[in-house]
């Protein structure tokens, strides 16, 4: 049975501090004072009998007892929201939202024409998209924020409670401008990485560690010219105005290397290949409109994946 004296602020308070990793951000967004969400968590710490946060520097961290509590609370954060929108007046009219979080190379391969063919269904769901890394995005899937992530599979620790539907398998590709001086050169390239600038995914992005082993597994010193970065924006602009490498995963410049603006440099990646598919809670159910553009993801990603066989 569960304690009557839980109420939804208890629940509302615990998770948005959980997002924002802040009491003083939860209680701006809540628009409450700080003393009062501390005081509406050490209620919800004293009815559960244990510690939910713990000092992390000068911020706060998730406890072991509190990553637990999350993962439940969360759930009921969206199982409620789902509630709301099925009997509310303006969801009716304007239809169930959707919400998604993508990885860049999915923003770029298997968005575009997934939307339009969602968009044929007539649902009048408002769809909201959001690029970002893996682990951020996976945060927000696990408070409510997302209804699902499409990008590649996270590490074992990263999936609990999460159920994942693998769509195809991608590889990460060095790509350069067209006429870089490494596409004409015999020597290896490995040997030369260390002579140009090299864009990198973050370290704490889902192929960041890819990356990283790969290059030790080829016996590549650490590179002294090394940016970090999940921007293809800023990856594009660069390759065109200098004679930097691009380590990133192939969805994100397959149409930058049809066109001719990019080429890949012959190296084999294929032990960089890593499953890319659809991240839900595995305690939630999808409504309709989210069902349907998963299954218009889905027919999307069949087909780019025909096209690379």
């Amino acid at each position: 049975m569960i304690d009557a004296r839980i109420k939804f602020r208890h629940i509302q308070t615990f998770v948005e501090i959980a997002r924002q990793k802040s009491v003083v951000r939860a209680a701006a967004i809540l628009r409450v004072s700080q003393p009062a969400v501390t005081k509406t968590v050490r209620e919800l710490e004293d009815v559960l009998g244990v510690t939910l946060f713990e000092r992390d520097g000068r911020g706060i961290r998730l406890s072991r007892s509190g990553e637990i509590f999350l993962k439940h609370a969360g759930a009921t954060m969206t199982a409620l929201r789902q509630a709301v929108d099925s009997v509310s007046p303006d969801a009716a009219r304007i239809g169930t939202p959707v919400r998604i979080g993508a990885l860049p190379t999915v923003s770029v391969s298997i968005m575009p024409e997934a939307m339009a063919s969602f968009l044929l269904e007539n649902t009048g769901s408002t769809v909201k998209i959001v690029t970002g890394e893996n682990a951020v995005l996976l945060e927000q899937l696990r408070v409510g924020d997302l209804d699902l992530v499409v990008g590649r599979l996270a590490t074992p620790d990263k999936m609990t409670g999460f159920f994942f539907e693998h769509l195809y398998s991608e590889k990460v590709r060095f790509v350069v401008r067209a006429g870089h001086p490494l596409l004409t050169e015999s020597t290896s390239i490995f040997e030369r990485l260390h002579e140009f600038p090299v864009l990198t995914p973050t370290r704490n992005s889902v192929i960041g560690p890819v990356v990283d082993q790969f290059l030790l597994a080829h016996g590549v010193a650490p590179l002294p010219t090394r940016i970090e970065t999940v921007s293809d924006a800023f990856g594009r602009a660069f390759l065109r105005t200098s004679n930097a490498i691009w380590i990133i995963s192939e969805g994100v410049v397959v149409a930058d290397i049809a066109d001719g603006v990019l080429a890949v440099l012959p190296l084999d990646t294929t032990d960089t290949s890593g499953p890319v598919g659809l991240t839900m809670r595995a305690d939630t159910q999808p409504s309709l409109p989210l069902s349907l553009l998963m299954q218009a993801i889905r027919e999307t990603a069949a087909t780019l994946s025909a096209s690379r066989n």
